[in-house]
This record gives structure tokens, sequence and C-alpha cells, in this order.
């Protein structure tokens, strides 16, 4: 029973991963709890900061396609044990507004309750991504 439980997560994720890929926001939407908290570490890009809710997944969805282009070189690994799947994986891509590119290395954890995920919180080059943030300098006068 419990190994079935933890097979069922895992396609749930996958499921997410995919509708996330093909833009699909109602599939999306479908497999995350309406209190789903997403973490996305870090400041001075983005995407960071604590997500809750669809509206607010929504909202990071539309800034995702806007400000960043992405990449996923290979496709990530899933390891899942009960209610938990780890997404391992790495994108390469630009900060628009910028123009830099970034190599990110990067695991979600992620929670899946009842057949919805429930909590992602990501574990990022936040470096990486906070410098292909920054904007040049102005010169001095």
């Amino acid at each position: 029973m419990k190994d079935e439980v933890t097979q069922e997560n895992l396609r749930i994720v996958k499921d997410f991963f995919a509708a996330i890929g093909g833009g699909d926001k109602q599939a999306l939407l479908a497999l995350v709890a309406e209190d789903i908290e997403w973490i996305i570490p870090g400041k001075d890009w983005p995407l960071a900061g604590t997500h809750r809710g669809h509206a607010e997944l929504v909202v990071l969805l539309q800034k995702a396609s806007e400000e960043v282009e992405t990449t996923y070189p290979k496709p990530p690994e899933f390891v899942a044990q009960g209610d938990r799947v780890f997404v391992i994986g790495v994108a390469t891509g630009k900060i628009k507004a910028t123009n830099k590119p970034f190599k990110d290395d990067w695991v979600f954890d992620i929670t899946v309750r009842n057949g919805k995920l429930t909590n992602i919180r990501e574990y990022i080059d936040t470096q990486a991504l906070a410098r292909a943030s920054e904007m040049a300098a102005s010169p001095k006068p």
C-alpha cells in the first residue's frame, strides 16, 4: 500500500512538471492544493519569495514566462519516498531584463498529500540567478 502511494505521488509530480512544460495552467492547478506554498530562495532576482495559493501560483508562472528564459538540457531525475518527491535537475537560460545567462543546478523538495502538491521548496543557485539579474551600474558623472 505504502509503495502504491509513493508511486502515485511520483506520477502526480511528473504530471505537474509536464503541465508546466506544456503551459497547461488548468492541469497544473488541478494538481496543486488550494493552499499550495512554493518557496523560492534568494533575493535580487525576479522569482524569489514565498508564493501561496492558486492566485499567487498563476502570477509566479506568468512572471516566470515573461522575465526568465529557461531551457532544461536534460530531463530531471525523480526520487520519491512516501509523501515526498525530490526532483533534481539543471536549468540554463537568461534573465530577459539583463540578457545575462545563468546555469542553475536545482533540487525541488515537493510534498504531496491527498493527491495534491501542498509544498514546493526549491534549492537553487541563488547567486547565479542574482548575478544574472544584476543591472549594469550607471556610469558616474
